[in-house]
């Protein structure tokens, strides 16, 4: 069937159900419903999607229509029942029956009449929606306990509920040439920098696809551009006070449905270190929870190649220091060890993920049994490699941002090759080409490690602390917001 041309509606109501039936392949769809119906003399057809509408006010309108006399809908149809007789807020016309298709498949109710070259699309639908529950990547010890859900229209809701701003826009696309995928485009339009905000919405717009399958993720896939970079260049939450505190200061949103994770853009390197408990917390408390985050983030990635480099060359050491490495060479060389663990933890993570809940604990067991004992007892591993990658797979998963935290893996690798095959000069030719790579990218022509680099004290200051909030009074700078002043 071709999809470029616009099928109109037609008075003759037998060539409306013809093509509809066809394009939505009634009869070989058991879940989408053609009704045919009579309501004051007038011949009608209902078309919807079984799972999508609410079967209560579907029998409402029905038995509303069913009591109407002859008389009351002997002219001006359409007009009639919109404005008088169908008792329902979210309602409109449709004259193109492609649209009517795409709507119907989307969940709204259309109703087709016998003389009226316009349907009406009563917006029924509900969708299959799980509980506003915490998400659990980030979780508080005091805060709130909603969290974002797979509903778009639920997400939308969450978002407003904390932000009563009349300059909030929430701008409606669909991406996908066959999945149709709802995606709003949310931002303060009074603080967002105009520039930012027509840039992501061309960036999506621009989206040529059959569909979006794994949602917001390939949604910024396409709009990153950095395809073979491990580096998030957008940031994700599930915390709808998160996203307005982000909102607040002029970044931009996305939201997708059947995803209850919100897009969050531009974004920094420092973005994906902050976490909502450092600012539930009194400003000193939450100031040592940030810099015990920084400790345990700068330890997965720096602390193994550093303690790989001493380890093997211990002339390098000071004779203070000199108790680090192995006292034995291990049965297999050092570099060895430590990527074998790197992958034996990978495999963990992985088999945790499809383990049920149930048998966790003892997966955990016999992970523990097989790396932590039977491995360094059988000489496979030195004790004190096990000491290290435990510190490191802490400090991993003390990283906010799952996906800076998978990155960081990555970067950790290299930098271990490096450091065995050139030694000194490996590591710090790894590190130095690291940061000069960091230097260069760039989110949405915002600099990755602004304010490190360009330099900008006053927001440096607030990277490194937790600053009180009455202070925090000017928003990022990077952001060229409208209004500066919070």
């Amino acid at each position: 069937m071709e999809t470029n041309k616009h099928h109109k509606v037609s008075k003759e109501l037998i060539n409306n159900t013809s093509y509809l039936k066809e394009a939505l392949a009634v009869g070989k769809n058991f879940d989408v419903l053609q009704i045919d119906v009579e309501y004051t003399g007038i011949d009608m057809a209902i078309y919807l999607v079984d799972g999508f509408a609410k079967d209560d006010i579907m029998n409402r309108l029905m038995e509303f229509l069913a009591q109407l006399g002859r008389e009351q809908l002997e002219e001006d149809t359409v007009p009639k029942l919109m404005k008088r007789y169908i008792p329902y807020i979210e309602i409109a016309t449709e004259s193109d029956l492609d649209a009517i298709v795409d709507a119907v498949l989307a969940g709204q109710t259309a109703l087709v009449i016998d003389g009226a070259d316009e349907a009406i699309l009563i917006d029924t639908r509900s969708y299959p929606a799980r509980g506003p529950e915490e998400p659990d990547i980030e979780r508080v010890v005091r805060g709130a306990r909603d969290g974002y859900v797979e509903t778009l229209v639920f997400n939308t809701a969450l978002t407003r509920r904390r932000i009563r701003d009349r300059t909030l826009r929430m701008e409606y696309l669909q991406i996908g040439r066959r999945s149709k995928t709802d995606i709003v485009i949310t931002y303060i339009e009074d603080i967002a920098d105009p520039e930012l905000v027509n840039k992501i919405k061309d960036s999506v717009s621009k989206i040529d696809t059959d569909g979006l399958p794994m949602a917001e993720k390939t949604i910024e896939e396409y709009i990153s551009g950095q395809h073979w970079n491990p580096y998030p260049m957008v940031r994700y939450t599930e915390r709808p006070d998160t996203a307005a505190s982000h909102l607040f200061e002029g970044h931009v949103c996305i939201i997708v449905d059947g995803s209850p994770s919100v897009i969050i853009t531009p974004t920094t390197f420092w973005h994906h270190l902050q976490h909502a408990e450092e600012y539930r917390n009194k400003p000193i408390i939450g100031a040592y929870l940030k810099f015990v985050r920084f400790i345990s983030v700068w330890a997965s990635l720096f602390l193994l190649p550093i303690w790989f480099l001493f380890a093997a060359n211990p002339s390098l050491l000071p004779d203070s220091l000199s108790f680090i490495g192995p006292e034995e060479a291990g049965k297999i060389p050092l570099i060895l060890q430590i990527l074998i663990i790197e992958v034996g933890i990978d495999m963990l993570r992985m088999a945790s993920i499809h383990t049920p809940s149930s048998l966790a604990t003892a997966l955990g067991l016999v992970a523990a049994l097989m790396i932590g004992d039977l491995a360094v007892s059988v000489g496979l591993f030195t004790s004190e490699v096990v000491l290290y990658f435990a510190i490191v797979a802490i400090g991993t998963f003390a990283t906010p941002s799952y996906e800076l935290g998978l990155a960081n893996r990555i970067v950790r690798i290299v930098l271990l090759l490096l450091t065995s095959v050139f030694h000194m000069y490996g590591f710090i030719i790894g590190i130095t080409l690291f940061v000069i790579w960091l230097s260069k990218m760039k989110s949405f022509g915002v600099p990755y490690l602004w304010p490190f680099i360009p330099f900008n004290l006053r927001a440096f200051r607030d990277v490194l602390l937790r600053s009180p909030m009455p202070l925090k009074n000017r928003r990022p700078r990077m952001l060229h917001p409208k209004d500066p002043d919070r």
